[in-house]
């Protein structure tokens, strides 16, 4: 798998608004908010995509969400609602090929997403 962004802010090579951090998870806020809150949930195991994951992955993809949702309920909006989103893939969106979930809050939104 080839070096992203993501790798080099896991390894604080650049700099990001760190907002959670555990043994195996990152997260931050993104620099291109598309919500009041954006916050990007990322492994620190590189996997590619969600087509890369495996069953040795199961536990890791639900540390994921769960951190996330954790989160979302420290921070006081768990209860209104959030969203969880994550693209695999050019035509699902993906452009950063280093998994992760995007949770977005502090608005209401929409179906279909788009």
């Amino acid at each position: 798998m080839a070096d992203t962004i993501f790798d080099r802010i896991i390894r604080r090579e650049i700099p990001a608004d760190i907002v959670y951090e555990d043994d195996a998870i990152l997260a931050f806020r993104d620099i291109a908010p598309a919500a009041p809150v954006h916050v990007l949930f990322i492994p620190k195991k590189p996997i590619a995509t969600l087509n890369d994951a495996t069953d040795a992955d199961a536990a890791l993809i639900g540390k994921l969400v769960l951190a996330a949702t954790r989160w979302a309920k420290a921070q006081g909006f768990a209860d209104k609602g959030y969203r969880l989103v994550t693209n695999c893939n050019q035509d699902g969106g993906q452009t950063v090929f280093h998994i992760h979930v995007h949770l977005l809050a502090g608005r209401q939104m929409h179906w279909p997403p788009g």
